[in-house]
């Protein structure tokens, strides 16, 4: 798999990353530790070297899984993780007191079996705490060699600013996708302007995007989608239109939908880098030929008429979860 660079940081990474949430975390049971395991391992086998996890993430088994996977390949491979919620809780709020996000980086460092975290994100901006005090943290982490690179997760745009302004951003982790392009507007411009690179997650609209999912599929009792109004049925019996519009475009082209999707974003910037989640092998390596697929004008015209011609219907998250969206 060829490499993209996040930014003007110099941090080189794999076409597409792994994002690793979903083994542990928001989509039901965790995954048995030997089979995350495993799946991590296929990734690398792949040509995939970025891996995203964080001490929320369960809380922090993923950290750990991830850790011991990538244990004897550690210098081929990117890490990222991510500080910000109290006790690496998501439903306990929000904490980036600068003694808090030491106290996460010693703990990812033991859980993650390395010696410096390479990517540490702040998971959402935390109204409590400035940022100029966070980006200050992570830059004496930096210069004590914990870490390599500073990214923000769900950050606004004048978040980025200031938190640049005290120690450059590698990286900014937010969702982006062909049913979530809010980012277009105001994050993209700026990323591009300041040399920051972008990092989507959910890049296959938490597994909308795939066509795997209609208005009869229930999900588990502690999946996430269950509280998203984007994923009421009937909301989902609406997206469907999108999807079809969207799988008979890949279909022209001899790949999946979520391949198409994949390859859209690859196709925005060069500086772009999805990390497609997932449990199981066969989605694995269909969402890694997406690094193949390479799209026309033509085709990226079309795939933009059928986003046009078909309005998503339905917010992305509930109202607490977007109380946590950054300014």
């Amino acid at each position: 798999m060829q490499q993209r660079q996040l930014g003007k940081s110099g941090l080189s990474v794999s076409t597409l990353g792994l994002g690793c949430m979903g083994l542990s975390y928001g989509y039901g049971p965790a995954t048995d530790a030997s089979e995350a395991i495993k799946l991590i391992r296929a990734a690398i086998d792949r040509g995939v070297t970025f891996f995203d996890s964080a001490e929320a993430y369960g809380p922090f088994i993923n950290e750990s899984v991830v850790g011991e996977a990538l244990e004897p390949m550690r210098d081929k491979v990117v890490i990222a993780t991510k500080f910000g919620f109290k006790e690496g809780d998501t439903r306990k709020g929000l904490d980036s007191r600068p003694e808090r996000i030491r106290q996460v980086a010693e703990e990812a460092l033991k859980r993650l079996r390395t010696d410096r975290i390479d990517l540490f994100y702040q998971h959402r901006t935390d109204p409590n705490v400035p940022i100029d005090d966070v980006a200050g943290t992570v830059k004496q982490l930096i210069e004590e060699g914990k870490v390599k690179h500073f990214g923000l997760s769900e950050a606004g745009v004048e978040s980025i600013r200031r938190a640049h302004a005290v120690q450059p951003v590698t990286a900014l982790q937010s969702e982006y996708s062909l049913w979530w392009r809010e980012p277009e507007k105001e994050i993209l411009p700026l990323l591009e302007e300041l040399g920051i690179g972008f990092v989507p997650f959910s890049p296959l609209g938490k597994g909308f995007l795939t066509g795997a999912i209609d208005e009869k599929t229930a999900f588990g009792e502690t999946d996430f989608r269950n509280s998203v109004p984007r994923f009421a049925p009937e909301a989902r019996q609406a997206n469907r239109a999108l999807v079809d519009s969207l799988a008979s475009i890949a279909s022209r082209n001899g790949v999946t939908p979520a391949q198409l999707a994949l390859a859209w974003l690859l196709a925005q910037k060069p500086w772009i880098v999805p990390i497609p989640g997932t449990t199981k092998l066969h989605r694995l390596e269909e969402n890694i030929g997406a690094s193949d697929v390479s799209l026309s004008a033509e085709d990226l015209a079309e795939i933009e008429a059928a986003v046009q011609q078909t309005p998503v219907q339905g917010e992305r998250y509930s109202a607490d979860r977007q109380k946590l969206v950054g300014r």
